[in-house]
């Protein structure tokens, strides 16, 4: 005689134990006492509670309100998506008033440069505006291969790919190259876009302490043999605290531990280096001591998308069958021709690359004599002044924005609430006053809080 249960009985308690998670789960998101049960006889649906079909009982959407009506409550305006009436660099008109602007990335003040807007108009009277289809069914256009084939050439690697979205450039690459039986590895700092990814993927995900390589080795001799592929992600320079890795140590582990390294440059790109090539240049590395080179378009660049770099096995492979190029719409030859005339630029142009290296260490240098709390940033165009909690950034950047200038606080769960921040990017086109009028008032209107 078995002891093991019936198939029936199994299932039914199994859909006991299901409905009995969910009351606790209703009890705990929403406080309130469970309500009918959600199955009736035959299993028809008898009662079902409004927070789950009205999208203004959803959690995330509450927990907006209480922070948006919270900031009101202190006379505080909301101090996002603020309406720029014209082209946004080192200076900004919103609302008919001019402020000295550090809410934008264009570091190299391309978007709006003579020659990139130039290229723009001139793609959209040859090809419009749209490719229409993807790229594998609506075809190639000459501005794709030129803009792929000079992005290869500045990493030094055989080929590069470019998307319509950086974010769904690292969800779509990270989603499809790794599975279930891979481990990726990323510091616990990585961008949004690496965390989507790794979860579509169904791959393991462990984070290391921030650019600390030493536990990343620790955590690879400990788990590298339990996985097929493994993944560690890096970023250039990371865009809340305005530091970088140190690359190098990083490529030792890769080749110790036999793994793939993928390194996100959308904010290093143009900003790191002598001549703006990025990480790359900083450290003296060759193109292939990196896997999977990323980064962005929108930023020193002035367009908008995301690409990757490196071998041609790796670039045919998510030409073909990464599902975010395969089944979406090619980038416009409009954005592709602003990208390609911002890095040939960047490739002729290195005095604004040095000019933006020297505004963000005269912001730093600046703010740390006048004791502003900058964290880790190494003054590499992106400086945060930590402010300690959320309604503190908030205040600065309001008081800030009262004194023309405008600033964008970064609050929790962006950041830890500690560490919340008014985060400053800095471009090659603020003038040295421009910097220095700003730290005084950062730390003028600081003292008051």
């Amino acid at each position: 005689m078995t002891n093991k249960s019936s198939p029936g009985l199994a299932a039914s308690m199994k859909d006991k134990l299901i409905q009995q998670a969910l009351e606790r789960r209703l009890r705990q998101t929403t406080n309130v006492a469970p309500g009918p049960s959600l199955e009736g006889v035959n299993g028809a649906v008898h009662s079902v509670p409004e927070q789950f079909y009205r999208f203004d009982q959803h959690p995330g959407y509450q927990q907006l309100r209480i922070m948006l009506d919270g900031a009101a409550r202190f006379g505080l305006t909301n101090p996002f998506f603020k309406l720029h009436e014209g082209l946004a660099g080192a200076e900004t008109v919103i609302q008919g008033a001019r402020y000295v602007n550090y809410a934008s990335y264009n570091y190299l003040g391309y978007s709006g440069h003579p020659a990139v807007t130039a290229a723009a108009k001139a793609a959209i009277d040859h090809y419009g505006t749209s490719v229409s289809a993807s790229r594998p069914v609506s075809g190639d256009r000459p501005i794709h291969r030129e803009l792929e084939r000079e992005l290869a050439d500045l990493y030094e690697v055989e080929d590069a790919i470019t998307f319509v979205s950086g974010h769904a450039t690292n969800v779509t690459t990270i989603g499809y190259l790794f599975g279930p039986r891979d481990l990726i590895l990323h510091d616990e700092l990585i961008h949004n876009s690496v965390l989507q990814g790794v979860q579509l993927s169904g791959a393991r995900r462990l984070s290391f302490a921030h650019n600390d390589w030493e536990a990343l080795d620790r955590v690879l001799s400990d788990q590298r043999q339990h996985f097929e592929r493994v993944l560690v992600v890096l970023e250039g320079i990371y865009s809340m605290d305005g530091d970088y890795p140190d690359l190098p140590r990083f490529v030792e582990l890769k080749k110790k531990h036999k793994v793939f390294l993928m390194v996100d440059e959308a904010h290093s790109l143009g900003v790191m280096g002598q001549t703006g090539k990025g990480i790359r240049e900083h450290f003296g590395l060759a193109g292939g001591d990196v896997d999977i080179w990323m980064g962005t378009l929108s930023k020193s660049l002035a367009s908008c998308g995301g690409y990757i770099a490196g071998e041609a096995a790796l670039v045919e492979h998510l030409k073909f069958l990464a599902p975010g190029f395969l089944y979406s719409v090619g980038m416009p030859a409009p954005v592709a021709a602003a990208a390609l005339a911002a890095l040939r630029c960047l490739r002729e142009d290195r005095e604004r690359v040095a000019t933006l290296q020297a505004r963000g260490q005269q912001f730093l240098q600046l703010a740390k004599e006048a004791g502003l709390d900058t964290g880790t940033s190494t003054g590499l165009a992106v400086i945060p002044v930590i402010t300690g909690s959320s309604l503190k950034a908030t205040q600065l950047s309001w008081a800030l924005s009262r004194r023309g200038i405008n600033a964008q606080p970064i609050l929790h769960p962006a950041v830890p609430e500690k560490a919340a921040r008014v985060r400053f990017f800095v471009s090659c086109l603020h003038t040295p006053e421009q910097i220095a009028e700003t730290v005084s008032a950062v730390a003028q209107e600081l003292q008051k809080l």
